[in-house]
């Protein structure tokens, strides 16, 4: 600085006007919602619970009442006795214990293969990596109901009708899981990671172990409940390939639905039986889910 800018006054040197610094929100606050976003998902939560509460309410009543004009808007008191008719006429012991042994094992084996699969295309580097992914991604667009006839012969060669691998085999992976998780890693895991870790010696099945599924985590529990709820609501593939004898709950359900005059109420009944064990364990594993949903987000 020179001796001329030293001996101006202090207003007449700094005449450049200051630069606010903007305003950052602190760590730890949370935005509040106004009383419009309360009315506006109150409007959404009422109606997507809406034709749960309305298979409550038609399952606890008669078949005669349901017939009537206006129809019920409240709860009856036969609820447990069409429930106890249709657990019984359906024989949902057995298609509960085939629909869990089904979904379960394509919910696993989708999400390890899926997971492994989105790795390979989101962060490895290997020939014809690019025709693979849109093959992949192309057999999203066919209709399932094309290939019911090929995978049905397919199936009957191997001796496996009426029996549960018919039903699990077809579904393992998925193109939409792989696709799924290759977008997903390919934000969520960094590559220096991958790098550090083979640095540090780590073999392929450990950099998978301990890297790749700690940072897949949210998005595997995410498609796991996406799996595991088609897999127990799947009916067109399970009712050619399974029959009464060995069901499950959507084959077992069918049958409630046969006969001149079929019971109304025992049909809902059934029907909120098989819908039962979906809301028990969205119950149980939804914070945990979301969680994961949150914390996938904030990662990203």
């Amino acid at each position: 600085m020179t001796a001329s800018e030293l001996t101006r006054p202090r207003a007449e040197q700094d005449v450049s006007p200051k630069r606010e610094r903007p305003r950052v929100m602190g760590a730890g606050k949370q935005l509040h919602a106004g009383p419009l976003t309360y009315v506006v998902l109150s409007v959404f939560a009422l109606v997507s619970l809406a034709p749960l509460v309305w298979t409550a309410i038609a399952a606890s009543r008669t078949d005669r009442r349901l017939a009537q004009t206006p129809p019920p808007l409240w709860f009856g008191g036969n609820l447990f006795k069409n429930m106890e008719r249709a657990w019984e006429e359906a024989g949902l012991g057995t298609a509960m214990l085939n629909t869990t042994l089904v979904a379960g094992t394509i919910t696993i084996s989708t999400v390890l293969f899926a997971t492994l699969a989105g790795f390979a295309f989101a962060k490895l580097r290997f020939r014809f990596s690019g025709v693979l992914l849109l093959l992949t991604i192309g057999t999203m667009m066919i209709p399932p109901q094309l290939a019911v006839v090929p995978l049905y012969l397919w199936m009957a060669d191997l001796g496996w009708s009426n029996q549960l691998q018919t039903v699990i085999l077809p579904t393992l992976c998925t193109a939409f899981g792989t696709f799924f998780m290759r977008q997903y890693l390919l934000q969520a895991l960094p590559g220096e990671l991958i790098e550090a870790a083979r640095v540090d010696g780590a073999s392929s099945l450990r950099v998978v172990w301990h890297v790749v599924f700690p940072a897949a985590r949210p998005a595997m529990a995410v498609l796991g409940l996406l799996t595991f709820v088609f897999a127990w609501n799947d009916f067109l593939w399970p009712i050619i390939a399974l029959n009464q004898e060995n069901p499950t709950v959507q084959v077992a359900l069918n049958s409630l639905g046969t006969g001149y005059v079929p019971d109304q109420a025992v049909i809902m009944a059934g029907a909120l039986l098989g819908t039962l064990p979906l809301l028990i364990a969205f119950l149980l594993f939804g914070k945990q889910i979301v969680g994961g949903i949150m914390q996938g987000a904030i990662k990203g």
